[in-house]
């Protein structure tokens, strides 16, 4: 009997059969056991919406949080494939998944902090900054979890909005969208959070420019500018002398913000930029002399099917956008995207 009370051991993990399994602890992921363990596994939305931590069981089974078949083929379910951020392993377990050696390496941190500006950018999308206790190396394009404790449990995922800065290294930016009945974003947008604690826990993710001679397509939508905007910055910092078509896609004139900083970045760049954005339901009788439309139809005419392409903003956007793209031939290796996905959006999945 005293043994229906004895502690369940660790469930272990070996990923591309590495010596030594990670240990993973109940209930526990195997994205999150990865992370934990400072392996830089792939992986994005970390919530079952983007298929970019798929992984190939080789032995062992797991339970499964949510339904992939909406995220992977039938040729990719079949040969094994899982969602590491939705997969709990029910025993020692063993897979194989490609690993970036380049991709950021940053410890992940829980660290506290003070909000010290706030300001709207647009009628839904606050800007708030946050000082830190202490300073957060990141890599532009990266995310942080972010948890308001005097105000809610709630944790959510957004992206650092401008580069690292070596001057400042503990003051951090986001840009976080209103969801209608969105926890965190509700109390963003409808509180001065001015001194107001803050716990931020990061950096994560591995979106980060890559090293090429191609051109590059940037191609943001809503609060997706924010990763595509510290990505730029710390390109030319780093004096970076590749052409960009950038693409930014808004509904209408209203919801285009960081325009000025865009220009300088645009100004700046030591080689040929292209900003475009685009509104998708600004009124005909409007004084908008730009682009209309949806951001696909503009860039199949500017594709020349050997660039680089950076994707931000919500699903709908980023699957059709991927569609153009490889239309061109521009295949997934040089596709790389971070999907924006609420909870909402996984609701309807």
């Amino acid at each position: 009997m005293f043994s229906l009370f004895s502690k369940k051991t660790p469930n272990g993990l070996t990923i591309n059969g590495a010596e030594q399994a990670i240990k993973v602890n109940s209930k526990e992921t195997i994205l999150q056991a990865a992370l934990r363990e400072n392996v830089s596994f792939p992986h994005s939305c970390r919530v079952g919406g983007c298929a970019v931590c798929k992984c190939k069981l080789i032995k062992g089974k797991v339970k499964e949080l949510t339904e992939s078949a909406y995220l992977l083929s039938k040729e990719e379910l079949a040969e094994g494939y899982i969602l590491a951020c939705q997969s709990v392993p029910k025993g020692d377990v063993e897979i194989q998944v490609v690993i970036d050696a380049n991709a950021p390496s940053y410890d992940v941190h829980a660290i506290s902090g003070t909000v010290t500006k706030q300001w709207p950018l647009t009628h839904d999308i606050t800007a708030i900054e946050i000082t830190l206790d202490e300073d957060m190396e990141y890599s532009s394009g990266q995310f942080a979890n972010i948890a308001f404790p005097e105000l809610s449990n709630a944790v959510r995922s957004y992206s650092f909005a401008t580069a690292y800065s070596t001057e400042n290294k503990r003051a951090v930016q986001f840009f976080i969208k209103h969801v209608p009945n969105g926890i965190v974003s509700t109390i963003v947008n409808s509180n001065n959070l001015v001194d107001e604690r803050v716990n931020v826990e990061g950096p994560m993710g591995d979106f980060y420019l890559r090293e090429s001679q191609s051109d590059i397509v940037c191609v943001a939508g809503g609060s997706g500018l924010a990763p595509i905007k510290a990505l730029l910055e710390q390109a030319l910092a780093d004096n970076v002398k590749r052409d960009v078509t950038f693409l930014f896609a808004a509904r209408q004139q209203q919801d285009l913000y960081c325009l000025n900083e865009i220009i300088e970045i645009e100004n700046k760049w030591p080689a040929k930029f292209r900003f475009i954005p685009v509104l998708s339901e600004e009124p005909e009788s409007s004084n908008w002399t730009g682009e209309r439309g949806y951001v696909n139809g503009i860039l199949s005419q500017l594709l020349t099917g050997s660039e680089q392409a950076y994707l931000c903003g919500p699903p709908v956007m980023i699957d059709s956008v991927v569609a153009t793209l490889n239309k061109h031939s521009i295949t997934s290796d040089r596709i790389f995207f971070d999907k924006f996905i609420t909870s909402a959006d996984i609701v309807a999945a």
